[in-house]
């Protein structure tokens, strides 16, 4: 008898052992090594739910309950934040260090690797590398690079068990947009390629009077400036525009400065804005072809401008050499002049 219940009793303390953590919160302790920083902050879109003290000797733990299973900010200042993931009946251990912050993270216990894998996850997205040098890709090597971070992606998602459903379907879902996103930009990269037929403009409004299109300058080389009176970076560059309109004067290449002053810079007025523009080449004695776009943003947007000044250089057929040209203060600009003859 006196067996039997030493024996109850034993299998009472491993059953007391092994009980299951509460749903009806979390649990987050563990130890940041070099900490420097007095408390935790736990935050979702909306701020702030949960504020944790960190021990003198870089240890923490408390509990607290939220509202859905999600990603949350785990920081201990402005500088230093990292994503968890957080559901209520996790038991979460987080061992790392301060002075490297997110990157030398370990989670350990119920639900650790939802927050491991996201670690992982964000460690291979800045390797990726440049994403201009990934679409100046030839297409059969943009393709093979592309199926290389996919393939990436989808073996961290899978070397980690006990993912929650929710953060795995995110995590593919996050995966195919940013495919869709490269091959996306990929498309309409190729559209502007070296070699490629170059979007045109027509009836833009010419300084001199008159109005030109693109294919007023085919049969010579042209350098196009977009630009506008309020940008501080194009003014920067008129003086080296100016040498260069001198240096290859009579040369087989045509200088044109294209303006895209609009309404909403002048008034919400479309005439404020011709006016602005003329006023400011006649004042700078802006020489080269002078051209106004006025309302007409195809051409921008067909070469993907979104900050000025750019600057495209387009051959005598009409085709594009550089769709995002060196700015005039580059020394390599007269390079590629050289390099085509000019």
């Amino acid at each position: 008898m006196k067996k039997l219940s030493i024996l109850l009793l034993a299998i009472v303390a491993i059953v007391s052992c092994t009980k299951e953590h509460s749903k009806e919160y979390l649990s987050l302790s563990g130890k940041l090594e070099n900490n420097k920083d007095s408390t935790i902050t736990i935050s979702n879109q909306k701020g702030p739910i949960k504020t944790i003290t960190i021990n003198t000797d870089g240890t923490f733990k408390d509990t607290l309950k939220v509202e859905n299973a999600s990603i949350y900010t785990f920081g201990t200042s402005r500088t230093k934040r990292a994503p968890i993931y957080l559901k209520n009946g996790f038991d979460i251990k987080l061992n790392g260090d301060a002075d490297e912050f997110m990157s030398s993270f370990k989670f350990s216990g119920k639900g650790a690797d939802n927050s491991n894998f996201m670690i992982a996850q964000i460690a291979v997205s800045q390797k990726i590398g440049d994403p201009t040098l990934i679409l100046a890709l030839e297409e059969n090597d943009f393709k093979n690079k592309l199926e290389s971070i996919k393939k990436r992606f989808d073996s961290i998602l899978n070397s980690y068990d006990d993912i929650d459903s929710s953060l795995a379907a995110m995590a593919n879902q996050q995966t195919t947009q940013m495919m869709v996103g490269f091959n996306q930009a990929y498309t309409k990269n190729r559209a502007t390629a070296k070699g490629s037929p170059s979007p045109k403009f027509t009836d833009y409004t010419d300084f001199k009077g008159g109005e030109k299109s693109l294919d007023s300058f085919k049969g010579k080389f042209v350098y196009i400036d977009v630009w506008a009176t309020w940008c501080g970076p194009c003014i920067q560059q008129i003086p080296f525009l100016k040498n260069l309109e001198k240096e290859y004067h009579g040369k087989n290449i045509e200088f044109i400065s294209l303006s895209t002053d609009e309404s909403r810079r002048s008034g919400g007025s479309w005439e404020a804005a011709e006016k602005k523009w003329r006023d400011f080449v006649k004042a700078k004695q802006l020489t080269g072809t002078q051209l106004w776009a006025g309302k007409d943003y195809s051409f921008q947007q067909e070469y993907q401008i979104n900050a000025i000044p750019r600057f495209i250089l387009i051959d005598p057929q009409g085709n594009i050499v550089d769709a995002n040209a060196p700015r005039p203060s580059e020394p390599r600009l007269k390079e590629i002049f050289t390099s085509l003859g000019i």
